[in-house]
């Protein structure tokens, strides 16, 4: 190193020393946040560092080793967990305000985070984790292109470094931060070829039990414990966590299922499937599948249900939950569970166990309808990439049978607690997921389009506003101008038109029935069509011809059927407004809550309309009034 830059490194060195000696007092606090105010530290808008010098990449490396050097001598003489080691993330926002100017690189502060989560254990990983999440936005703010590599390799060491069954929480803040850090339409994290994950084996055993073994088998009751079903749930390493158990045993059925001895390898062998769709393909791997899906379901339905009723309500509340002495909890959520047969009854009653596999089938069965002949002629896949194209056509039995299996999973999703808000979440996912798909198959075609100049639109402005004015009517209208042409109807075709302006229902307002019967894909299965149209522009206009006639048919019904809206639910057809309610509560989905002797019995005149009841409230106030 020349005389010059060890100079540099010495007159920076101080420099640095010297602003975190005025950063501790404008920054009182000992924690993360809030932010050092490092403009504060700035007088006149001047450089930090020094006076501004041309930046050779000497001048910037002399800059990065002042910087590692005092870095590494807080670090020799702070814990993370002492105040004083507030020297180090006031130091990070110095170098980002100094990146951010050019005065040093601007990747310094995430070389020294990489290195700071090198040195630290997984606790101490987790506060540096705090930091980065704190400054997302100001880190990625400028120059994130030179940025990016340092994140992605900070990241994915730490991923390697976390197990994603004890650290299931860290490892999705660490997904969101990388998800968040770069653009959406980011290649980065594509699998273009489409290849799966062939290397996620599942093992189990391959004996059956004798009759014996089965009988000192466990058995599932009401008086299971929360270990027993963490045991099945999770890895022996898992943490005990406080939740309440219920066993709800279905009645009146009759045990149609398969023996659980039986079931065992079938169900295990499922997963092969999962992991690695194509195998279907081969053989009669897909007749057996089939049989194994619709076991375990049938079996799903049949054994008593263990509901961790301690769970529905937490999955829905803050990012992280944290102790009393602001630690982070341990997670449940496992990728994996045991395959052991002693286990495998305990497993069968967990229902998020269930659910578990049950998204797994919707997964490969989304799979598996990208195969049938009409999905294949879609230009999108006609233009796919080669690895992204099969040459096994689903048949359309097989694609009958995926729809019916679908559905079923479907209805089986929505019992049990917040079923409905789980199976919608689901279903969300799994149709942003063919956006990707689709996406992908198209090699990825950019988001983001570059910015309109500032010339043309200005050029645009000034054409759309002559557009937008006032024109004069090159020929006024005259007095001499009739309506006897209507009149002059000497064929046929011209008086048809002429009694047809005439009808006297022309000027009666249609019934919400009518504009019912227009709405397009109330039929069920037509869903599906809708998804098969050829082009962009059919699709829009389908959809906006089935909204105009949905909200025409809502606001004539809401005049005289109001009281009945709690009828409908998303995605249903509009003629359950007019069913009897005879045939609502026939078919279960009424949930309206009914007398000893049902809604049947109660006469038609009180079902009042809300108009007639607020009438009748009001009379009834007049009525008091008067009395008084």
């Amino acid at each position: 190193m020349a005389a010059s830059d060890t100079a540099l490194v010495g007159a920076t060195t101080a420099k640095l020393e010297e602003l975190l000696q005025r950063a501790r007092t404008i920054k009182q606090a000992t924690s993360i946040d809030p932010p050092l105010q490092v403009s504060k530290l700035a007088t006149n808008n001047e450089s930090l560092l020094g006076p501004t010098v041309e930046a050779s990449d000497s001048h910037m490396i002399a800059i990065e080793g002042a910087a590692k050097h005092v870095f590494y001598s807080i670090l020799a003489s702070a814990l993370i967990d002492d105040p004083s080691f507030v020297s180090i993330w006031n130091l990070l926002d110095i170098l980002q305000y100094c990146g951010d100017r050019d005065e040093c690189s601007s990747s310094l502060v995430l070389l020294l985070i990489e290195e700071l989560l090198d040195d630290r254990d997984l606790d101490g990983c987790k506060i540096v984790f705090n930091y980065l999440e704190s400054r997302r936005e100001t880190i990625i703010a400028h120059n994130s292109k030179n940025k990016d590599l340092v994140i992605l390799r900070s990241c994915n060491e730490l991923l390697r470094r976390l197990s994603r069954a004890d650290d299931a929480v860290f490892c999705g803040r660490v997904y969101v931060f990388l998800f968040q850090s770069f653009p959406l339409g980011d290649k980065s994290s594509v699998n273009l070829r489409g290849t799966f994950h062939v290397e996620n084996v599942t093992t189990f055993e391959d004996y059956l039990k004798t009759e014996d073994e089965d009988e000192d088998s466990m058995q599932v009751d009401s008086s299971l414990s929360v270990k027993d079903v963490k045991d099945a749930r999770s890895t022996p390493k898992s943490e005990e966590r406080d939740s309440k158990l219920t066993t709800v045993k279905p009645e009146g059925q009759k045990s149609t299922a398969m023996d659980i001895n039986e079931l065992y390898s079938y169900f295990w062998s499922m997963q092969g499937s999962f992991s690695n769709p194509p195998r279907l393909f081969e053989g009669d791997n897909f007749k057996q599948f089939q049989k194994n899906l619709e076991a375990t379901l049938t079996k799903f339905k049949e054994v008593p249900k263990v509901i961790q009723t301690g769970d529905s309500d937490s999955k829905r509340g803050t990012k992280r939950k944290l102790d009393d002495d602001n630690n982070e909890l341990a997670s449940t959520f496992n990728p994996k569970y045991l395959t052991s047969r002693d286990l495998f009854k305990l497993e069968l009653s967990d229902l998020a166990f269930q659910r578990h596999i049950l998204v797994q089938a919707l997964i490969l069965i989304d799979f598996l309808f990208s195969l049938t002949e009409k999905a294949k002629k879609k230009p999108y896949y006609l233009n796919a990439q080669k690895a992204m194209q099969y040459s096994y056509t689903l048949r359309d039995e097989d694609a009958e049978w995926a729809l019916g299996i679908k559905n079923s999973i479907a209805n089986y999703l929505q019992d049990g607690p917040d079923g409905k808000f789980y199976y919608r979440m689901v279903d969300t996912v799994l149709s942003r997921d063919k956006n990707w798909v689709r996406w992908k198959m198209e090699n990825c075609q950019p988001f983001t389009r570059d910015r309109v100049p500032t010339k043309d639109f200005l050029v645009a402005k000034s054409g759309a506003s002559k557009g937008v004015n006032s024109r004069k009517i090159s020929k006024p209208w005259s007095e001499d101008g009739t309506l006897g042409f209507l009149s002059s109807t000497d064929d046929e075709k011209g008086l048809r038109q002429l009694r047809q302006l005439k009808l006297a229902q022309r000027l009666d307002v249609p019934s919400a029935e009518t504009y019912v019967s227009r709405v397009p894909f109330t039929e069920p299965g037509q869903e599906i069509d809708q998804e098969m149209v050829t082009s962009e522009e059919e699709k829009r206009q389908k959809e906006e011809h089935k909204t105009s006639n949905t909200w025409r048919a809502l606001r004539i019904a809401s005049r005289s059927r109001l009281s009945l809206f709690d009828r409908l639910e998303d995605g249903k057809p509009l003629e359950r407004l007019f069913q009897p309610v005879t045939s609502i509560e026939a078919a279960g989905e009424d949930n309206a809550p009914t007398g000893p002797e049902g809604r049947d019995s109660v006469p038609q005149e009180q079902h009042q309309s809300v108009e007639e009841q607020r009438a009748d409230q009001r009379s009834q106030v007049t009525a008091d009034a008067a009395a008084e």
